[in-house]
């Protein structure tokens, strides 16, 4: 069990919250999104594959399948989704995503074997047994599997039965994330999503019979009728199961953005210290019961591959979070999917329509991307490797990209003064380290080399820190 002193986060003290409390990017990409530009299109995309095709040291491949569609939905959620009943509306939809994927493969030729697989949505487990094992087979067809790989999938455990989960492991999925936000009855009631903490158990275990590697849960704070009390007792549930990764992820409320949002309550709604003293409550426990801080709102066992990955350096962060395997390319197939390619980000059309268009035409959807220039490669990797790692060492930078370091961000060092302060990073000839009072500002601290946001002065528009 990890000693709470040393399981490297230390959890600040009001003033310190009140003052570094800001609004920050979550950095699954740099540059973020919202930076993203719809001047670029298929034919840059089409550019990056092949670029990446060429390379005789091309990174490892991953891929992400976006499955939209759920059966109910759940007022919090803000995924691009599908809410319906109807097979034949998914049934079309693998259609054009296996379409999809023989036109990316076109600009992949010859061997190319997959080193980590991911479907999201929306529900994934919507998909029957026979749906599932037709699109699996048909990936594998043009995607092989590595051997060691990692093929995982997210499941709503009301739409997995243990005959599900049995058909997902036979089609190669090793690994699972299972939704379960929060196991209070009258939080699930208050956000649609009813699913007791029998059935979660009865689901990961399953999982667990039947050979998965890996089980995350995904957990959301801030939720309607979520006390300090009651998810007090969700986190001693969630420990009880003990799934070897967490992900504990802050509630937006942005009912003017997100439509079902706007059958919460707000009265229902923790206060804003309520709702920080939720997550504190949790780091806390969560730390003191073996599972290692990872970052923002990830936690992993010792022994899982995160925390693993973690410690070689090797961890990193793209849309689906914090993930093992750095330096991989992604290519993404399906609706709102964003793809990483040979330093460009390439991003399909949130609405089924355009996109199915786009496909049946014969064309790649591509409507917004970004092609990074030398210095948002830079950028990108001194950001990442302070999400991921907690820490920066100058040299290997400068070694990377051909600078001095201490010359190029001198605007940056500067305004980490502050943090450097108030005992938040360490900052010295050679390295940038987050402390673990730190770490739980580490978005504010990597955004200070945020060149897009500086110039730009638009931090309003992401989620505060806590």
């Amino acid at each position: 069990m990890l000693n709470p002193a040393t399981s490297g986060v230390e959890l600040p003290d009001d003033a310190l919250l009140k003052k570094f409390d800001v609004p920050a990017p979550r950095y699954t990409s740099y540059p973020t999104a919202d930076r993203f530009k719809g001047t670029y299109g298929v034919a840059d995309y089409e550019a990056a594959l092949d670029s990446r095709n060429a390379d005789p040291k091309k990174n490892g491949l991953s891929l992400y399948c976006h499955i939209p569609f759920c059966n109910d939905v759940c007022f919090y959620c803000g995924c691009n989704k599908v809410v319906t009943r109807d097979h034949e509306k998914s049934r079309e939809y693998i259609e054009v995503l296996l379409a999809e994927a023989d036109l990316v493969k076109k600009h992949l030729t010859g061997d190319e074997v997959l080193e980590q697989l991911h479907w999201g949505g929306g529900t994934p487990t919507f998909l029957n047994d026979e749906e599932i094992a037709f699109l699996m087979g048909e990936i594998r067809k043009r995607f092989p599997f590595a051997e060691d790989g990692e093929f995982s999938i997210e499941v709503d455990p009301r739409t997995c039965p243990i005959s599900k989960i049995k058909t997902l492991r036979k089609a190669g999925f090793n690994r699972m994330s299972l939704g379960v936000q929060d196991f209070n009855e009258d939080v699930q009631k208050a956000v649609n999503r009813v699913q007791p903490y029998e059935l979660v158990k009865e689901v990961l275990q399953a999982a667990r019979n039947e050979g998965f590697e890996s089980i995350n849960m995904d957990l959301i704070y801030g939720l309607p009728k979520q006390t300090r009390e009651t998810f007090k007792k969700t986190i001693e549930q969630v420990i009880e199961l003990s799934p070897d990764r967490i992900a504990l992820y802050h509630y937006a409320h942005l009912p003017n953005i997100f439509k079902p949002q706007r059958r919460i309550v707000p009265a229902d709604l923790p206060s804003a210290p309520e709702r920080v003293n939720i997550m504190f409550d949790a780091i806390r426990t969560l730390t003191a019961n073996g599972y290692r801080y990872i970052g923002m709102d990830h936690f992993a066992k010792e022994t899982d591959e995160l925390s693993i990955a973690q410690v070689k350096g090797t961890i990193q962060r793209n849309f689906q979070g914090y993930s093992t395997r750095a330096e991989c390319d992604m290519v993404a197939l399906g609706a709102s999917s964003i793809s990483f390619v040979d330093g460009n980000y390439a991003c399909n059309p949130r609405e089924i329509e355009p996109y199915y268009e786009a496909i049946r035409a014969g064309r790649l959807a591509t409507c917004r991307g970004f092609k990074l220039s030398d210095d948002d490669k830079l950028r990108r990797a001194v950001i990442m490797t302070i999400m991921c790692r907690f820490e920066l060492d100058k040299k290997a930078i400068e070694e990377e990209f051909g600078i001095n370091f201490n010359e190029t961000f001198a605007y940056e060092l500067k305004k980490l003064q502050a943090y450097a302060k108030h005992e938040l990073v360490e900052l010295s000839d050679d390295k940038i380290v987050v402390s673990a009072k730190g770490k739980i500002f580490v978005r504010a601290v990597a955004m200070q080399f945020d060149r897009y946001l500086r110039e730009s002065d638009r931090a309003g528009g992401y989620s505060k820190i806590a």
